[in-house]
Formats: structure tokens, C-alpha cells, sequence
């Protein structure tokens, strides 16, 4: 019976504690509808905000009191830039970090229909504003309807735009000098210094890729991408007449869209029609196959890693990347095995060696990656231009390949600048060097017409 009286009474306990929490939501209610609004003789108030740091574009909740219910009447500003304002919900303020906040402080403005600020107020913690990798335009005049397009030297705001963006090179004697080529339209020399582009002019009907000889002049190596099976494919430019004069290489090449330069000395090169890589010495002048490529009449663009133990070779119609290990007691490369994509099938993935998908893929640059661990083996990432993706890709040395930059919004190609992976844009990207002095990369937006940069907000 004593038993049965406690469980009454815990009954009717739990039924006056239900009757009064269920007064109490209705009061709350009844006051979040009642303080909705703006209220003049309160003071606006900043309690709090999360997350504590972040970059350009992240979300951003701000606490407090007495902000209203009308985002078009609070003004935020961050570090001293204006703030999207996406919503408010009771007392809560959604907004997105603005570009370059680095400052920190929080401030929220109440405005009236004259857009006059009546009431304010500042947080009392900053906001530690992350620097964020971002696209933008280096270089170049976008043009909405490309038969517009105008091309001339100028200075940096006034160099017209790139037709054809096929390759960069960075002078490994003087950073101040970025060289590209552009097949059959003009090569251009790009001088940070001065802030000027010319014209980088060689003689050739098609210029292919630029590479440097490893002795001490580092003498520039450009192939001539003709169709003839009696003339040079490669060619030395002295820097002793600021590679102005020219001597070949006295070896028939046709149709050479590949080159490079091991540190041991020896120069690489891919014959388009042929389907081969070649191997030229320059102090016996012997040339000789090194090994067939698996398919005939491709581009075969190569690059070599730093250390020179092995090189990517970059299957540009075949979308997949091989790649060739360096054999030190024999000085010359030895036969390649496949690494990421898979030959003649193209398409858009992201995973690891053949399960990726590529298509043309162009030019790539290794960059060394700090937070590899350096007695763990290899350290570099390779950065490539993914052509018909309109994306920069990236293959780790494990062999995953991952989306680096562009198809922005979930789009494909176009033409936008921003945050890398999404709003930034491409137009079938060729072309890429990384400028370690500077930590950035330059982008030949080739559809674009354009030069790009990705580099942390300056």
C-alpha cells in the first residue's frame, strides 16, 4: 500500500511538472516571437561565435542578444570586411568569412530603412583568420567572345592574352624568368622584375617544350615539333646570347612533343609518330632507343623527379600517367609500367593508381610536400593539368589521385576565380609550374587565354 501511494504521488508530481514545463515553452515562445525584432532600448550584444578559426568561405555562427529577425538590417563585418549575412534564427547570426579578414574582430551594425547604423557592437574575442590557397588571374585579358582575342607585349596590366598555352619552364638560373610555349601560336617570355611579357621568339612552326641542360650554363633545350623525318627535333639555346642564338642537335626527330633532361646530363625525348623514347648524350653524341611506348601517334609529355630516380611519363590521348625508374649503374631509364588512369579510357574519378580517371592530361610539376615524413621515402606530390577536366589534379606518391583545384560550383569548364575547389574554374588547363621562392603556381588557362595563379591570399 505504501508503495502504491509513492507511485500516486509520483504520478501526480510528473503531472504538475508537465503542466508547468509546458507553461514555461509557451512563455518562451510567446517571448522569442515578442523579441524577434530589433528592440532600440536594448543594446545589441556578441556572447560568442564558432568555430574559433577558419578561412574565406567557411561558415560562421555569432551568439548573442537582440540582433532581429531581418538579415537585410545587420551589417557584419570581420577583420574589417563585410560578411554574408545568411540568416538569423532566435538567437543566433549565420554568416560566411569574407575575403582577407585577417584582423579578427567581430563587429555586428544594426541599421534602419535609411540604412543608417542605430545600435552596434564588437566581440570580445577575435577571429584567427586562416590564409586560404585561392585561384586568381595573373595574367591576361579574359575575353566573353574569343575571336576578340588581341595579342602584344606589353607590361603585366596590359599584355594582351595567350593563344595556345602549352608548356611552362621557369629559368633555373634566374626565378625571375617564366618561359612558356604554345605550339603553332607565339611563345612568351614572363618577367617578374621588370613586369613585363615578350615575345620569346624561335624560329619553329610548333614549339613544343622547353627544358635545361644540367652543366653549369644550364643552357635552355627546346623541341621543334615538326612532320619531317629529315630535320632536328631538338635544339640548344646558349644563355651566353640570351638565348638568342641556336645550335641543333644533330639527330632527325619528327613530331617531338616530350623532353627532359636527367641531372646526370643525358637528354630524353619522345617521338610522337614513332612512339618511342629516345636517349641523346651529349658529350659522346650518341643516340639510341630506350625503350617503345605502348601506343604510336600520341603526345607523350615527360618529367623528371628532383632526385632523378624515376620520371612520370604522361600519356596525353591514352589518359593515364606511366612512369620509368632510373637504372644509376647504367645511366639510362628503364621500361615503364603504369601508375594512375587507365590506357584509352577517359573520364572523371578520383582514387588510387587504375582505378582514377583522367582525361589529356598535359603538364606537371613535382612539389615537395612538408608534411611528408622525410625518412619515409619519396616527398613529392605531382601537380598536372587534367586538360579535358578542367582540373588540376594531384598524384601522391602512394598513387592517389586527387582533385587539386577547379570544376567549381560542380561545374566543368569556365571561367572563375576563388576558392580552389569550389568556385574556381578552368578551360582546358595545359600548362602548370610551381615557383618555390614564391610558393605558388602559375596555370596556362589555355582556353582561357589566360595565366593563372594559386597561391595563399596575399
Amino acid at each position: 500500500m505504501q508503495i502504491q501511494n509513492k507511485v500516486r504521488c509520483w504520478h501526480i508530481h510528473r503531472l504538475l511538472l508537465g503542466l508547468i514545463v509546458l507553461t514555461l515553452t509557451q512563455c518562451k515562445k510567446e517571448t522569442v516571437t515578442q523579441e524577434g525584432g530589433f528592440d532600440a532600448s536594448k543594446p545589441v550584444l556578441i556572447t560568442d561565435f564558432y568555430p574559433k578559426e577558419g578561412g574565406v568561405g567557411n561558415n560562421l555562427i555569432i551568439y548573442g542578444e537582440n540582433f532581429g529577425n531581418d538579415p537585410t538590417k545587420i551589417i557584419v563585418t570581420i577583420g574589417g570586411k563585410v560578411a554574408k549575412v545568411i540568416g538569423i534564427k532566435n538567437n543566433s547570426l549565420y554568416c560566411t568569412i569574407p575575403e582577407k579578414a585577417y584582423d579578427g574582430d567581430i563587429h555586428i551594425a544594426i541599421i534602419d530603412q535609411q540604412n543608417k547604423e542605430v545600435a552596434s557592437a564588437m566581440s570580445k574575442e577575435t577571429f584567427s583568420y586562416n590564409r586560404k590557397l585561392l585561384v586568381s588571374t595573373f595574367l591576361g585579358k579574359y575575353y566573353q567572345v574569343s575571336t576578340d582575342f588581341q595579342e602584344k607585349e606589353g607590361p603585366f596590366n596590359d599584355c594582351g592574352a595567350f593563344k595556345g598555352i602549352m608548356w611552362l619552364s621557369f629559368d633555373p638560373k634566374n626565378k625571375n624568368h617564366l618561359y612558356f610555349t604554345a605550339d603553332g601560336n607565339s611563345s612568351r617570355l614572363i618577367d617578374f622584375e621588370n613586369e613585363y611579357v615578350s615575345y620569346f621568339r624561335t624560329g619553329f612552326g610548333r614549339t613544343s617544350i622547353i627544358s635545361w641542360k644540367a652543366d653549369g650554363d644550364q643552357d635552355m633545350v627546346v623541341a621543334d615539333n615538326h612532320a619531317s623525318d629529315t630535320k632536328y627535333g631538338n635544339y640548344i639555346f646558349s644563355r651566353n646570347s640570351n638565348f638568342l642564338q641556336k645550335e641543333a642537335i644533330p639527330v632527325y626527330a619528327r613530331g617531338v612533343q616530350g623532353t627532359m633532361v636527367h641531372p646526370n646530363g643525358e637528354l630524353y625525348y619522345s617521338r610522337y609518330r614513332a612512339g618511342d623514347v629516345r636517349r641523346y648524350d651529349f658529350e659522346s653524341k650518341e643516340d639510341k632507343l630506350v625503350f617503345a611506348n605502348p601506343y604510336s601517334g600520341i603526345a607523350v609529355r615527360m618529367v623528371i623527379h628532383p632526385s632523378g630516380d624515376y620520371a612520370y611519363l604522361i600519356e596525353n590521348e591514352k589518359h593515364f600517367i606511366m612512369r620509368t625508374d632510373y637504372d644509376r649503374e647504367k645511366k639510362t631509364f628503364k621500361t615503364p609500367y603504369t601508375i594512375c588512369g587507365g590506357a584509352g579510357i577517359s573520364g572523371y574519378a578520383d582514387g588510387i593508381g587504375t582505378s582514377a580517371r583522367l582525361h589529356n592530361p598535359v603538364q606537371g610539376v613535382f612539389v615537395k610536400n612538408l608534411e611528408y615524413d622525410a625518412a619515409g621515402g619519396d616527398q613529392y606530390d605531382f601537380y598536372f593539368c587534367d586538360s579535358n577536366n578542367h582540373a588540376i589534379r594531384i598524384l601522391t606518391p602512394q598513387g592517389r589521385v586527387g582533385t587539386f583545384a577547379g570544376r567549381g560550383n560542380n561545374g566543368t569548364s569556365g571561367y572563375a576565380d576563388g576558392d580552389l575547389r569550389t568556385e574556381a574554374r578552368f578551360n582546358k588547363p595545359q600548362a602548370i609550374a610551381y615557383d618555390d621562392e614564391r610558393e605558388c603556381f602559375y596555370i596556362g588557362d589555355t582556353n582561357n587565354y589566360l595565366i593563372r595563379k594559386i597561391a595563399r591570399e596575399e
